[in-house]
């Protein structure tokens, strides 16, 4: 399905989305005022990882990619971006790549928020492992997933830690899952509901 100009255009489109989200969460941060920042240090390993994705899958490959695999690494790309996207749409104006949490945040408990705590770090983890593969680059799916992994570990660590501090967060997520969805127990209360959670990087 994708020739070397496809992938590049492929490549190409979701680096310019992940611009896009970059000034829209530099807009937000200009808004958000002081607050505390998780993984202040790992941030700059965050960007430099994604620079590494990115400029990896552009390089032109012979390879021809299996079409079930293509169809598959392609599925999931679109099935990250539809996650990305239904998370900023959740988080409206609180969402940045910085993990910012302000003094005084409420607490989101809609959209995919209902089901998993990290929505957005699953969709990133699901474009390292996809766009790779969807160019050929084998190889570099797997160092590249496991680069991502060694950066975000601390990173949701430092997260929840701050998260844990504000008030309703512990309450309104207890018995949510971090990453994989399942059924909860007990349905979102209207009280809970008026959130606005900890924007997720990338």
């Amino acid at each position: 399905m994708l020739n070397r100009r496809r992938r590049a255009a492929l490549v190409v489109g979701l680096g310019t989305m992940r611009l896009a989200e970059l000034a829209w969460s530099s807009r937000n941060l200009r808004r958000a005022g002081s607050g505390s920042q998780a993984g202040r240090r790992s941030f700059p390993l965050m960007v430099a990882v994604n620079i590494g994705l990115f400029t990896w899958c552009v390089v032109p490959r012979r390879r021809r990619v299996p079409r079930g695999l293509e169809g598959l690494a392609l599925t999931g790309l679109a099935a990250a971006a539809g996650l990305r996207l239904w998370v900023i749409a959740s988080l409206g104006q609180t969402w940045n790549v910085k993990a910012l949490v302000p003094e005084e945040m409420p607490v989101v408990t809609r959209g995919p928020y209902r089901w998993i705590r990290h929505p957005n770090y699953v969709a990133v983890a699901a474009e390292f492992a996809c766009l790779p593969l969807a160019v050929g680059a084998y190889g570099e799916a797997l160092v590249l997933s496991a680069a991502n992994a060694a950066v975000l570990v601390p990173r949701i660590r430092a997260e929840e830690a701050l998260l844990d501090r504000v008030p309703g967060y512990r309450e309104a997520f207890a018995g949510v899952p971090r990453f994989v969805p399942r059924r909860r127990q007990t349905p979102v209360s209207d009280s809970q509901s008026r959130a606005e959670s900890l924007p997720k990087p990338q």
